[in-house]
């Protein structure tokens, strides 16, 4: 890849206030208790991940649609901004493929983006799935928050957190 270009995987993830079931390590003999707070709430992040620093770049919203992939194009345009070209590797997902997301792409900082389709159900070719993945084990699954507002404060602060850990060990390496 040159120099001023970058690879990104991009998809998006579902954060609900119910909390996901799931394994989980409990005293033998003890039942771990968890509780769900009833009406469901959920908010969504749409992020990509660089292929070479594993850096993630994410952002949020209250709907999983076109608009929220939009706002994660421009995010991209605006942290990469010496990039001339930004390699985005991506499903098929429905909203990456709206006639709002084609009219971003003509613009100026649009057209820096190139939108790489991967073939259907084939979510192992995405990388950016084993960081969600990771967040779901780490945050959501068997949680006890009781408000949106301490999840997400959470969520935000265990994929900060994933950042620097990954930022540290691409310094390493390089």
């Amino acid at each position: 890849m040159p120099a001023d270009e970058v690879v990104l995987y991009e998809d998006e993830v579902d954060i609900h206030l119910n909390p996901k079931i799931g394994l989980d390590w409990m005293v033998e003999g003890q039942q771990k208790e968890v509780m769900t707070p009833g009406q469901n709430d959920k908010r969504y992040l749409a992020g990509a991940q660089d292929a070479v620093t594993d850096q993630l770049i994410w952002v949020e919203g209250d709907k999983k649609d076109s608009l929220l992939f939009i706002r994660l194009l421009w995010e991209l345009t605006q942290h990469y901004r010496n990039a001339k070209k930004i390699h985005e590797i991506l499903d098929n997902y429905s909203i990456h493929l709206t006639q709002q997301v084609q009219l971003s792409l003509e613009t100026p900082e649009g057209r820096r983006i190139e939108l790489h389709f991967l073939p259907p159900y084939c979510p192992d070719h995405n990388r950016i799935e084993r960081a969600w993945q990771d967040l779901h084990a780490n945050v959501t699954r068997n949680h006890t928050y009781t408000t949106m507002n301490e999840l997400m404060s959470e969520v935000r602060r265990y994929l900060r957190k994933h950042h620097q850990r990954k930022q540290q060990e691409y310094a390493i390496d390089a």
